[in-house]
């Protein structure tokens, strides 16, 4: 027989029995349709966070007091006998290599209230270098400037969600509002980013380092993290390095201190990422693995039913390896069919997915969708060989005496 006239006589034979052939290739979709999904939900995750943490800035140091053994993840601020300074982020700024700014920050809580209107917000103490670190700009007005640090000047930026809940459609720009009983005139406000790190980048006011210090560690010079710009991803290690000396010089050859990479972080995250596709991965092939012994099932059926049929072949000429070929074949294309109705499947998820929450970056990937492929074009062949090989040992003579 040729190839074709295999191929043929297989989707017959799938065709007579298209209930029976259905529930045979259940498993088949189902795990074919997991893989795909779970591979796509894992990389739109990835993609997300990468997404999330590109909002934030790239090429950046953070660097925050206390020292922490984990590394890799957010940083915290631990513990700390030793204080980071504004003087030590001016000296990293002068001294350190590769590093293109630095953003002395003190953080904390603020009721902003302007009139009678009044709405409790992350404040962020800060000086010039920060809005070009964190990629945070303003689409009105300006940031903050060296000479609003030095003479700490009551000024402020805020957030497009803030300026809505206290001033709607009115002008704010130029306006005081109150951060914690002082008032600040409003300098500039912020562009639209929505969410970066589950925090509402609109929801937000920044002011002067000085006054945030004032506000929130009684005028003393402590602060909360300090951010390193650098100049390029290659020079992250040296600029790390530079700015771990000067540190140390600074508090008395203390290591009390921890420098994160963001792009050690993303690396980390893009690790864990990995293993969890790789693990879900593996849960959804249990599914092909129930597939493929459904179809090894039926397949021995088939060949109990057509004992018969087989030794009528064989009484007229066909060859052991042409049964044996006719119904692993038959295997293949079962497997085959399911594969591609769950790769169907799978992709018609993604779709329903991304029009559901349109901000999500989720898709069918083509490695997934090959994998798929191979999955079942495996599993029909591997469980498809012992039928095979059960059929065309069959004796034509106690064959075409079989009822």
């Amino acid at each position: 027989m040729q190839p074709m006239e295999y191929l043929l006589t297989a989707l017959r034979s799938v065709m007579q029995n298209k209930v029976r052939s259905f529930l045979t290739t259940l498993g088949v979709i189902i795990g074919v349709m997991s893989v795909i999904l779970l591979v796509a939900f894992g990389e739109s995750a990835q993609a997300y966070v990468a997404k999330e943490f590109a909002v934030m800035g790239s090429n950046v140091l953070i660097v925050t007091p206390g020292k922490q053994q984990t590394t890799g993840l957010i940083p915290i601020t631990a513990g700390s006998h030793k204080k980071l300074t504004s003087r030590i982020a001016e000296t990293i700024k002068r001294k350190g290599e590769g590093v293109t700014g630095t953003a002395a920050n003190s953080v904390g809580l603020a009721a902003v209230k302007y009139g009678n209107r009044q709405r409790n917000v992350l404040c962020i103490g800060t000086t010039p270098d920060f809005d070009t670190i964190r990629q945070l700009f303003t689409q009105i007005g300006r940031f903050i400037s060296e000479e609003d640090v030095d003479k700490n000047k009551k000024v402020c930026i805020i957030g497009t969600t803030l300026k809505r809940e206290l001033f709607g459609n009115d002008q704010a720009l130029y306006q005081t509002v109150t951060v914690n009983g002082t008032k600040h005139m409003i300098i500039g406000i912020f562009e639209e980013r929505g969410m970066a790190l589950g925090i509402d980048l609109g929801d937000l006011i920044v002011i002067p380092l000085p006054s945030a210090l004032q506000m929130f560690k009684g005028g003393e010079d402590e602060l909360w993290e300090l951010l390193v710009g650098v100049r390029s991803k290659e020079d992250l290690p040296r600029t790390e390095e530079s700015v771990r000396q000067i540190i140390q010089s600074s508090l008395d050859g203390s290591d009390d201190f921890t420098i994160t990479d963001q792009d050690g972080m993303l690396q980390t995250f893009d690790r864990i990422f990995g293993m969890l596709r790789v693990m879900l991965v593996g849960i959804a092939s249990i599914s092909l693995l129930v597939g493929g012994i459904g179809i090894m099932n039926i397949m021995l059926v088939s060949v109990r039913e057509r004992t018969r049929e087989v030794g009528i072949r064989k009484a007229v000429g066909a060859r052991r390896a042409d049964i044996g070929w006719q119904f692993l074949i038959e295997s293949v294309t079962l497997s085959l069919l399911g594969g591609f109705t769950g790769i169907g499947l799978g992709a018609a998820g993604t779709l329903a997915i991304r029009i559901a929450y349109p901000t999500l970056p989720i898709g069918i990937s083509l490695w997934s969708a090959a994998l798929a492929f191979l999955f079942s074009l495996t599993v029909g062949v591997f469980f498809g060989v012992y039928p095979a090989l059960k059929a065309a040992s069959v004796d034509p003579v106690e064959a075409l005496r079989y009822e």
